[in-house]
């Protein structure tokens, strides 16, 4: 097992068979899972949840009620989410650019095509890279590969990556070695999260008994 396609779909397999259907992203409306993108720069899942359940609590999580607020208005709602005040405004920015691009709606985004919906959400102040492939893959059922630091340690420790390996090297590096398949995306990216947060942790990884122990023997 030298290719990359080879230890690629070996760690999917392995993946799969020791966590199961990940059933990833959360989020009742495609909506929301954008919404949710966004808050998750930089935050753990569970503090997402919260300033969700917030917004919903205070009747805000559609695109008209939550495009009414203020960033100064907004911020104090998704505070869990950690520095609300800069993702307020970059909220702001992604629900200017839908209204004005597509009437509020992320199906319509969707319907804009994978490249040239990403390159507008790339040019959206705030949307980096990650938070465009989420919104992308994950609200638009659209198959981009999302690649995020858990990505990169399993690759890096598992001999498929670079230290100094760009963003777009990895997103490449699954493109060109499976099919593209929004399911499949949706649960490998969910998988590596999975072992990332578990096994390959920042520092000591926790090896002994990992699903991609011997891997690379």
């Amino acid at each position: 097992m030298n290719t990359a396609a080879e230890l690629l779909r070996e760690i999917y397999r392995r993946l799969e068979a020791a966590y199961g259907d990940q059933q990833w992203w959360p989020g009742e409306t495609p909506f929301e899972i954008a919404v949710g993108a966004i808050l998750t720069q930089n935050t753990a899942w569970g503090n997402v949840e919260k300033a969700l359940a917030r917004l919903r609590e205070a009747d805000r999580l559609t695109f008209e009620r939550l495009a009414a607020l203020p960033p100064e208005t907004l911020a104090p709602l998704i505070k869990p989410a950690g520095y609300y005040n800069v993702k307020a405004r970059r909220l702001a920015a992604f629900l200017d650019f839908l209204g004005a691009e597509y009437g509020g709606r992320v199906e319509a985004l969707a319907e804009e095509g994978l490249s040239p919906a990403r390159e507008k959400l790339l040019a959206v102040k705030g949307i980096g890279p990650e938070t465009a492939d989420s919104i992308l893959l994950y609200a638009c059922g659209l198959p981009t590969f999302v690649v995020d630091a858990y990505t990169y340690r399993v690759l890096f420790r598992h001999g498929l990556a670079e230290e100094a390996a760009s963003y777009d090297e990895l997103k490449e590096l699954f493109e060109a070695h499976l099919p593209p398949e929004v399911a499949l995306y949706n649960q490998y990216h969910a998988l590596l999260v999975r072992v990332g947060r578990e096994r390959c942790r920042r520092g000591e990884p926790r090896c002994a008994g990992c699903a991609l122990e011997g891997l690379n023997r």
